[in-house]
């Protein structure tokens, strides 16, 4: 059975921001809000932008931390394809069950040719050498950062898809669930809605999704530069886009991404769920099987993520966790 919903594996292809046309800004603007107030003036701006823009049909829900009302709330109630943003449920259901002693991370999973979805979408693909076998940790790395469809597939394996909407279901997400098929382990990725995949994150945050353990890892993992660059991160900086935690998901009319962007010292200051389908702007039949950064519905996604980068409140809020700030340290080996 088929799982996957992608066609391109879209690892961050940096486009220029010439060719691309939108701001090549890597640092804060000079006009960063004071206020969560303000900043929530500055990303509902944009937002409205640059959605009329692209065109298409957007559900969508940003809040920043310190401001009751939401920045943007539209159709947030809708339910809509996730596609791979719900690989952030999955790895939640996983986890869950690492929690409560039921899995381990570093316990063994193996990977038969048979399970192996040959898509384009991940690294399980184009091992060329099976069968194989993993930790379930490395499943979880690959699902989350990569999108692998493979590892979708081996989550399956250790939460059939019933186990799996059952979990989420106790959680409070009865419209975030997996489509189950006719073999238990296996399931499509599903739907949500904009304020359910919000609340997800929103909980991931305050560590009442998951342990503290658990959700450490699951941001480490959206943070990682090894993540998806071709939307909200693609006009940050290294050291920029290690304050992203984001996750994409595409297939057929769909672009989607949702994530949390953190202030310097490592707190949550906005999180967003941007789920959009239909007609967008320009040529119909080349935007069809575009699923890179020039598709109309990222290059908004673009500008939105600078928006978001460059509004960043101070977040006073003494009850708000910290996680620590990846560095990114290259190697040339050895």
């Amino acid at each position: 059975m088929n799982v996957t919903r992608r066609s391109a594996l879209g690892l961050g292809a940096v486009v220029g921001a010439t060719a691309l046309g939108v701001g090549a800004t890597t640092s804060a603007s000079a006009s960063t809000p004071a206020t969560a107030a303000q900043a929530c003036s500055k990303i509902k701006s944009a937002y409205d932008h640059e959605t009329t823009k692209a065109a298409g049909t957007w559900s969508s829900f940003i809040s920043v931390t310190g401001e009751a009302a939401p920045a943007v709330e539209a159709r947030a109630d809708q339910v809509v394809e996730a596609y791979s943003v719900n690989k952030i449920a999955v790895a939640t259901a996983v986890l869950d069950k690492v929690d409560r002693g039921l899995l381990a991370l570093d316990q063994r999973v193996d990977v038969t040719s048979a399970i192996v979805s040959y898509d384009g979408d991940g690294i399980f693909g184009y091992d060329g050498a099976y069968p194989s076998s993993v930790t379930l940790g490395h499943v979880l790395a690959n699902l989350l950062t990569v999108s692998d469809n493979t590892a979708v597939r081996l989550c399956g394996l250790v939460v059939p898809a019933a186990e799996l909407n059952e979990i989420l279901r106790a959680k409070g997400f009865v419209y975030t669930q997996v489509k189950p098929v006719a073999n238990p382990n296996r399931f499509y990725l599903g739907t949500t809605t904009a304020r359910e995949t919000h609340a997800m994150l929103q909980r991931l945050i305050d560590g009442t999704l998951l342990s503290a353990t658990s959700s450490a890892y699951v941001l480490k993992l959206l943070r990682s530069l090894t993540s998806f660059t071709d939307g909200i991160r693609l006009n940050m900086s290294s050291a920029e886009r290690v304050r992203v935690a984001t996750k994409a998901g595409w297939f057929a009319d769909g672009r989607n991404e949702a994530g949390i962007v953190f202030d310097t010292a490592g707190k949550a200051a906005i999180t967003y769920a941007l789920f959009a389908s239909g007609q967008f702007a320009g040529d119909a039949t080349a935007n069809k099987d575009n699923y890179s950064a020039t598709h109309p519905a990222l290059r908004a996604r673009q500008v939105i993520g600078r928006t978001l980068l460059d509004s960043v409140p101070p977040v006073s809020t003494t009850s708000a966790r910290t996680f620590s700030v990846p560095q990114y340290q290259p190697s040339n080996g050895g």
